[in-house]
């Protein structure tokens, strides 16, 4: 059995969709919920599902390689097979992208590498866009530009604003990441694709 750590910063509502597919026949188990702010919202999710929490908070720390450390040795006492950010706001170092590289995805909110970076719906909306997304890659040094392992699609709707694309969007992640994992824990890195 395979174990997955996940890292958050708010609600955890990909931690859980998550957290909630790694049963029955499942590769993986979920060993770790982590977050950098304490008192996020997924944190009591997450125990609420049996998952262990930890917290390293990166104010605590005087630099961003600090901060990695100590998230290092929470990550290394659960020897995670992968490592999930699901809303995990903090960008990570090269240091860190490769100790754990070949083992750590991120979803984000836009149909890469179209909008790498935060405020992704309303730049679809501004841009016009006919379709709007989410996309699961593997973590590299390059934000939001590491291989692209699966992508869900959306229609951007007239009248749509970031909210209501960001909520139409959500549902996908929900569906794309667990999918992702399921196969990149395999060993199989061919893109998912759904609508």
């Amino acid at each position: 059995m395979k174990s997955v750590a996940i890292l958050i910063s708010g609600s955890g509502s990909n931690m859980v969709a998550l957290a909630e597919s790694m049963v029955g026949d499942h590769p993986a188990r979920p060993v770790l919920v982590l977050s950098n702010v304490p008192g996020a919202g997924g944190l009591a999710r997450a125990a609420a599902l049996g998952i262990p929490t930890a917290v390293v908070d990166h104010r605590d720390h005087a630099s961003r390689e600090a901060f990695e450390a100590a998230l290092t040795v929470e990550l290394d006492n659960v020897a995670p097979d992968a490592i999930c950010l699901a809303g995990f706001m903090r960008i990570l170092t090269p240091a860190f992208t490769h100790r754990w590289a070949g083992k750590v995805l991120n979803i984000h909110p836009s149909l890469l590498p179209r909008y790498p970076g935060l405020h992704t719906h309303a730049r679809a909306i501004e841009a016009g866009d006919a379709e709007a997304g989410c996309s699961v890659h593997e973590v590299t040094e390059d934000l939001d530009g590491g291989p692209i392992l699966g992508q869900a699609r959306v229609p951007v709707l007239p009248g749509d604003t970031p909210e209501t694309l960001a909520a139409r969007v959500l549902i996908q992640e929900h569906r794309l990441y667990p999918a992702v994992l399921r196969r990149f824990l395999s060993g199989d890195r061919r893109l998912v694709r759904i609508g």
